[in-house]
Formats: structure tokens, C-alpha cells, sequence
């Protein structure tokens, strides 16, 4: 089964990523890495809303209908989206300016997986950790571009990849704090599939949704690693899929138009945009981060 994802919002991000829905908003809320801004928009791509930041932003959690816990290339910071202020939670790599934060996801215990980089996606000097409480605790190292960290809704199950090994790895996790609690084992090896494995998101079904990053496309993979469904998306570069809506039905997707040459950008005048597709299934509510 395969369908096409619709422009939502021509929003021109050279690095649209981190997209989540926020229900105390009922908006979705993603952001352009490169351009250092969150975006914000409800269900119908109205009502925009913007924020910029004087450093790198990549991902949050939602820390309440006014505050989230930004994930930044220093650290992670409580942001008031009112009042504009922000302060330090904690600092993640603060001393390698040559780093970044990356993808990352809540897990349902309100633990948050959080990863890094090196901003010019050189070597594997990135890492991924896990804040819960007050407490940071490195999970990997050795990652060159952390992406696809999500969970099963029970809590048992996570999901993770290093973009450029190709692979989806998938590893049991404590439900009560999201920490990994057993060995890594590979869930897919996607190497012959389009493009390369970015952000991912799993649903009710227990079904994880990745962006294919030069694939035109998100696949939507069974709890078995098979391909179940391809969601065609009519730009190449596709970074990161979330679920939304007031149902949770609509697959939201971020895309790019970063390293695109001036014929990619000519025939793909709407990469950078918002996309999004009516789904039969839903997806999971996003969790509160626990602080």
C-alpha cells in the first residue's frame, strides 16, 4: 500500500526536524536546525507561530502547555514560549563547540533520549543520552549522525539508528525509566531500502514510521522489520515523521532543501516544507519529560 503526503505549509527550512505535536496547544511544533528557529502551526497549517534562538535548537519535550525542554548544541534548557525566557537544565557536551544536539525523542516514562553530534557531519564524535530527573546518562558513543529514537507504547522497546551504518537497531528498555536494559540488537537493515534512515516514530499498532533522508519517502515498518507501507513524499530530502491532529491520525513530516543543487531546488520548489497524510491508524500522545 502506498499513498502521497500533501504540502502542508511551504515553510523553506534548509533542515526542517523535530517534529511533535503539542495537545495543550493543539498545534504542531517543529524546527529549521539551520536557521536556529521553531516553528508552530495547528493542524490546518494556520495560525503560525515562530520563535529564534541565538544557538542551535534540534528537538523538545513538553514540559507543559507553556514550557518546553530545548534540546541545544549546549545542553538541554527550560524555554518559556510566552516570555521568551530560557535557562540551563542541564549541560550536554557544552565543551565541544565542535557538537551538536540531534534527534531526539520521549520516552513514555517521561524519560528524554537525546543525541549529538558533530555539526558537519564528519566523524562518529556524537553520542546519545538519556536525562530523567535530574540525571544524564550516556547511553552510546561513537555516533555520527544520531536519528530514529522512538518507543513502543508500552515502554519496553526502543528504537535508534546511527544515519550512515544503514541499520535500525532496536533495544529492551526499562518501562519505568526508559533506560536500556538489555543488549542491542539489529530490527532492520535497511541498506537496500530508498535513502537513508532519519527520524522515526512508532504508532498505536506498535508500527515504526521512518523518513528517508534522499528517499522521497517514509516507510512504515512492521514490529517484524518487513515493510508494511510507503508514504511517497514529493521531495527528496525527508528528515522526520510525527503524529498529530486531534485524533492523532495525521502524519506530519519535515523535510529539507539544505546541499540540494540549484536543479534539485528547481524542481523540488517545496522542499523545506511541512507535509502531512490522513492515516487509518493513530499515533501515540506524546509524553511529559520528567524533570
Amino acid at each position: 500500500m502506498s499513498d502521497t503526503a500533501q504540502l502542508l505549509l511551504d515553510s523553506q527550512c534548509a533542515l526542517g526536524e523535530g517534529p511533535f505535536w503539542h495537545p495543550h496547544r493543539e498545534k504542531l511544533f517543529w524546527f529549521d536546525i539551520n536557521n536556529q528557529t521553531l516553528f508552530a502551526v495547528d493542524e490546518n497549517g494556520k495560525d503560525q507561530e515562530s520563535w529564534a534562538f541565538d544557538e542551535i535548537v534540534t528537538a523538545a519535550a513538553i514540559i507543559s502547555a507553556d514550557e518546553l525542554a530545548l534540546a541545544t548544541e549546549t545542553g538541554l534548557k527550560r524555554f518559556n514560549l510566552v516570555t521568551g525566557e530560557s535557562r540551563l537544565i542541564v549541560a550536554i557536551e557544552a565543551d565541544k563547540p565542535g557538537n551538536r544536539s540531534n534527534d531526539c525523542r520521549l520516552h513514555p516514562s517521561g524519560g528524554y533520549w537525546i543525541g549529538t553530534m558533530v555539526k558537519d557531519e564528519g566523524p562518529a564524535e556524537g553520542a546519545l543520552y538519556h536525562f530523567r530527573k535530574g540525571k544524564l546518562t550516556q547511553i552510546r558513543s561513537a555516533a555520527a549522525i544520531p536519528n530514529a529514537a522512538c518507543f513502543t507504547a508500552d515502554g519496553k522497546r526502543a528504537y535508534w539508528t546511527d544515519t550512515p551504518t544503514q541499520k535500525i537497531l532496536i533495544v529492551a528498555t526499562d518501562p519505568e525509566t526508559g533506560l536500556p536494559v538489555g543488549e542491542w540488537e539489529a530490527f532492520a537493515d535497511v541498506s537496500n531500502d530508498r535513502g537513508y534512515p532519519d527520524g522515526a516514530v512508532v504508532d498505536s499498532e506498535g508500527y515504526l514510521w521512518n523518513a528517508r533522508w534522499g528517499g522521497n519517502c517514509v516507510i512504515r515498518y512492521a514490529p517484524d522489520g518487513t515493510i508494511d507501507r510507503i508514504i511517497e513524499v514529493p521531495v527528496s530530502q525527508v528528515t522526520c515523521p510525527a503524529f498529530g491532529g486531534k485524533d492523532l491520525k495525521r502524519l506530519f513530516i519535515t523535510t529539507a532543501n539544505k546541499t540540494l543543487s540549484e536543479d534539485q531546488l528547481a524542481a523540488e520548489k517545496v522542499a523545506g516544507g511541512l507535509f502531512y497524510i490522513d492515516l487509518d491508524v493513530a499515533g501515540l500522545p506524546e509524553p511529559t519529560i520528567e524533570l
